[in-house]
């Protein structure tokens, strides 16, 4: 771990590097520098996206995106030192100008992650071929994961609406 985080360190400025444990390092970056460091980990060997997920800060108006990477194993029965290691890579947007690249040209299963978040978060990957839903059936004022998100009024508004069975019977 400590090699590694000397070989960032290095290559990248303005960069934190926290390693957790003998199996975790959380890099937090300026969003200027994910692709190039995204490129970086994955000639590395670090080839595996498990996952880009988001979370709200709503006090500060930022999101944070975390994009989760790994290694691929190399034989079938154990694990060296690099495929042990998870790495996150975490950057912040602005909420109120919610878009970031995509890196769907670096790692190509990015495509639905982003897909997802811009849906659910309302965030532009600018450069993705097709931000179309996944899973919601409504349009929504606000994206229903973000933090400003009134679920109750939401659930008022358009279930109340629905007649009862006994309501239908008449």
């Amino acid at each position: 771990m400590k090699s590694l985080k000397k070989k960032l360190e290095s290559s990248f400025s303005d960069i934190k590097i926290n390693i957790t444990d003998d199996s975790r390092i959380t890099v937090n970056i300026k969003k200027d520098a994910v692709v190039s460091i995204l490129n970086f980990l994955k000639n590395l060997g670090y080839e595996h996206l498990a996952l880009i997920s988001c979370i709200d800060w709503i006090e500060e108006n930022e999101f944070e995106l975390v994009y989760i990477l790994s290694a691929y194993m190399e034989k079938d029965q154990e694990y060296n030192e690099k495929e042990k290691k998870t790495i996150l890579v975490k950057t912040r947007i602005s909420r109120e100008e919610s878009k970031f690249i995509t890196v769907i040209n670096i790692f190509e299963n990015a495509e639905p992650y982003e897909r997802e978040l811009h849906e659910l978060f309302g965030i532009n990957f600018e450069g993705h071929p097709r931000l179309t839903p996944l899973f919601l059936e409504r349009d929504y004022k606000i994206p229903p994961f973000r933090k400003d998100f009134d679920t109750r009024k939401y659930v008022k508004d358009v279930f109340d609406k629905i007649p009862s069975i006994e309501e239908r019977k008449k």
